[in-house]
């Protein structure tokens, strides 16, 4: 299996994930001029070889008709004017202590951009020189951005406005890594829980907190933490790539590293401002080769009852459940019991453990097996089960067997186990 790894050690914006994920690509320019000649009027797409913390990557830059969006590397996401248009996301990163208010807007004042909805990003990207695979993942990743701008402005999808600019550049941002997963083509996306920052950064309307509003709505239900690093570190347009790819959030798969390599943003910091991309190769198991093993400590209860219970559980559809002894707090002695399922039975398990017993609390722990291949052969009337590979050969005599013929025949079973040996 092919696994995409992704370290979002410092948050995650767009031009970021296209600059690590191009690391694992063989040909950049080909991949460049792709994107130039994607059919945006005014863009200029390059990329360059930049370090942070003595880490060198790539970091690419976005210019519509020479201008550089000031949403690369991480953003300040804008709140909605007086008439209701929708500013774009600038970088933070870069920007909040360098300009005031009145200067943002003599920049970007939105009289001079034209303002566009939904409606007319779908236009756009309909109209683009992709693949279709890569039209329609765009256009569901802008769709999260629009659905939590929504939320964040109370406001319907069709309402929402975005900056011309702002928009061409977050366009370019989101179809580049969908053409980028294309091309790599993994099996699973993991990344590590992601760090958003914290504290708080200006706005149009005046200072709101750290996560913006829209990248917050975004990012329900996905793990993050806020970190030591003061400052927006994940941006809407990052946000919302995580939660249309990311399959699954923890530490570096087991695996062999096949090709890695770094995203480089362009502010400073002090931790290197990087992501960090790795294609991972792993051995797939069988689904019957994955299983979750069940735990609790339980220490009112008699064996009595606890072997009913554990006689629940294997008629319940559990592999094996069983009870080790163990000193508990306080020195009391109780029981660790461990329940051994499939994964599809985990939730009927979980229920049984906590109907036949006493306690409140379960811990999980999801495990890969590695086993023999196994098959059950016949012989007069006794069936023998037989378990080999990894070089070894195993032959065992179904026990409940033995015990019918020694009662038929008045033996014992170990006479009876050397008759079919």
């Amino acid at each position: 299996m092919k696994i995409l790894y992704l370290d979002l050690g410092m948050g995650a914006a767009g031009d970021m994930l296209t600059s690590a994920l191009m690391e694992l690509i063989d040909d950049k320019d080909a991949f460049a001029d792709k994107i130039n000649n994607l059919g945006i009027e005014g863009l200029n797409f390059s990329y360059e070889t930049a370090s942070k913390c003595g880490i060198y990557g790539n970091r690419v830059r976005v210019l519509i008709d020479d201008v550089e969006e000031e949403s690369h590397d991480h953003h300040n996401e804008h709140s909605h004017d007086e008439h209701g248009h929708h500013h774009h996301e600038h970088d933070e990163h870069e920007h909040h202590h360098e300009h005031d208010e009145h200067e943002h807007h003599h920049e970007h004042d939105e009289h001079e951009h034209h303002h566009t909805h939904m409606s007319d990003i779908e236009a756009v990207i309909k109209g683009l020189n992709v693949s279709d695979n890569v039209k329609f993942t765009a256009t569901e990743v802008y769709k999260i951005i629009a659905n939590a701008e929504s939320k964040a402005h109370n406001t319907d999808v069709s309402e929402i406005h975005f900056h011309e600019v702002g928009m061409k550049d977050a366009i370019v941002d989101i179809v580049a890594v969908c053409m980028l997963l294309e091309m790599i083509a993994p099996d699973k996306i993991v990344a590590s829980y992601v760090r958003i920052g914290y504290g708080q950064v200006k706005c149009t309307h005046g200072i709101i907190p750290v996560p913006a509003p829209a990248t917050s709505y975004v990012m329900e239900g996905i793990p993050v933490y806020a970190g030591d690093i003061e400052g927006e570190l994940l941006t809407p347009t990052g946000a919302a790539l995580i939660k249309a790819f990311v399959d699954e959030y923890g530490t570096m798969p087991v695996g062999r590293i096949i090709k890695q390599g770094y995203g480089v943003g362009h502010k400073d910091f002090k931790a290197a401002n990087v992501i960090r991309a790795g294609l991972i190769e792993t051995e797939e198991l069988p689904d019957n080769d994955r299983i979750v093993m069940l735990e609790c400590n339980i220490d009112d209860m008699t064996g009595e009852d606890m072997g009913y219970a554990l006689d629940k559980f294997i008629k319940g559809g559990a592999r094996d459940a069983f009870v080790i002894p163990v000193i508990m707090k306080k020195s009391r002695q109780g029981m660790l019991l461990k329940v051994i399922t499939d994964e599809a039975l985990k939730d009927d398990m979980v229920r049984l453990i906590f109907k036949h017993t006493t306690t409140i609390g379960i811990r999980e722990v999801l495990c890969n097996r590695y086993v023999l291949d196994r098959h059950i052969e016949e012989r007069d009337g006794v069936r023998v089960k037989i378990s080999e590979g990894y070089g070894v050969k195993r032959v065992k005599l179904e026990h409940d067997d033995l015990v019918r013929i020694a009662n038929e025949k008045g033996l014992s079973i170990s006479e009876v186990r050397e008759m079919y040996q």
